[in-house]
């Protein structure tokens, strides 16, 4: 793959994006890219910047991708990106961000820590897109600061990092740290640094450019809401649910979960047959499977702190219905992924 230029041809300006013009032009972006990173979440990181200049008739920003090694790195779906450069040839006040992906954890190296923490020092703008944000906590970055990450990170992130504000937000602005959730939140979160540089404007043409309708704040949550998730609309089911995803620590019974709602058990079971064809109980276990299953893959958390978090207080029984839910065990999952690592 050809290197990507650095900065994007010129094209017609408007008046809307020249009326905020910042006139310590160009703002520099360093784009480190960890080895499986995210390329969706990459290229909406680094499209705004190109658009941006496009759209203004000039170079606002300019970038460069860097590896550790200064090679080219495979992201998450096999594609190889080249990079200009490796982390030490670097624009001294670049915002860094740090694009990540599977297994961030493994992807970072004690050389990457140490070179984030020298660029904090130097007063460096820091990000991390996806779970790039895993970098930054590690290098203790993150400290006392508010966070975000993907959702599907979210549980072991907390696990690994307590001290760190950790939301749910789409993408999270604290200063000169910066991150977001992964995919689209990317993009959210360019088009609004783009903003608070060059107004409102100017990212609003950049969204315009990108069929993009609805710009997110950090204000916005992640997920889906949990009727659009379960494809129901019943508030009572809605709510049950939303107590389960908050509670899967400490499991609440039936009974009390059918009382929370003003609902027999008997109707509570009744409900969960008929939209979602198992009973409360059932749902419930494979909501804490599913993130037991996250907690082995994505932390070094014992097997046993693992079903603990789950809400499972026997390890033979947390055992048992992972087999029958995921058809291994606990212990061969952490297995399979170290094995996948290896290769």
């Amino acid at each position: 793959m050809a290197k990507p230029k650095t900065q994007a041809p010129a094209a017609t300006s408007t008046p809307q994006a020249q009326a905020q013009s910042n006139p310590t032009l160009p703002r520099h972006f360093a784009f480190l890219l960890l080895d499986r990173f995210t390329l969706i979440a990459f290229s909406a990181a680094i499209e705004p910047l190109r658009l941006a200049n496009r759209v203004a008739g000039k170079t606002l920003y300019t970038w460069q991708l860097i590896s550790d090694t200064g090679q080219p790195v495979t992201c998450s779906n096999g594609t190889q990106v080249s990079v200009h450069t490796g982390m030490d040839d670097l624009h001294k006040e670049a915002v860094v961000i740090v694009c990540g992906g599977v297994d961030a954890n493994r992807a970072t190296s004690p050389a990457i820590l140490a070179w984030l923490r020298k660029r904090a020092r130097y007063g460096n703008v820091i990000g991390g897109i996806c779970t790039g944000g895993w970098a930054l906590a590690k290098a203790g970055l993150l400290d006392n600061r508010r966070a975000t990450i993907h959702w599907e990170n979210h549980t072991g992130f907390a696990e690994d990092f307590p001290e760190i504000d950790l939301t749910r937000s789409v993408f999270v602005i604290d200063g000169t740290r910066v991150t977001s959730a992964g995919g689209m939140a990317a993009l959210d979160m360019m088009l609004t640094m783009i903003a608070n540089e060059h107004g409102s404007p100017l990212a609003n043409s950049v969204a315009d450019q990108l069929i993009y309708s609805s710009i997110r704040t950090n204000r916005d949550t992640q997920r889906l809401s949990i009727p659009a998730r379960i494809g129901v609309r019943h508030p009572k089911l809605a709510r049950v649910i939303e107590i389960m995803e908050s509670h899967i620590e400490d499991p609440i019974s039936p009974a009390e979960l059918a009382q929370d709602v003003d609902m027999s058990t008997r109707q509570l079971e009744r409900l969960f047959r008929r939209y979602l064809n198992r009973s409360p109980k059932r749902y419930y276990t494979e909501l804490r499977l599913e993130r037991a299953r996250n907690l082995l893959m994505q932390t070094d958390m014992s097997v046993i702190n693992v079903a603990l978090a789950s809400g499972f207080t026997s390890p033979s029984h947390f055992s048992k219905c992972y087999r029958a839910h995921y058809n291994t065990t606990p212990y061969r999952e952490r297995g399979a992924r170290s094995s996948d690592d290896d290769q």
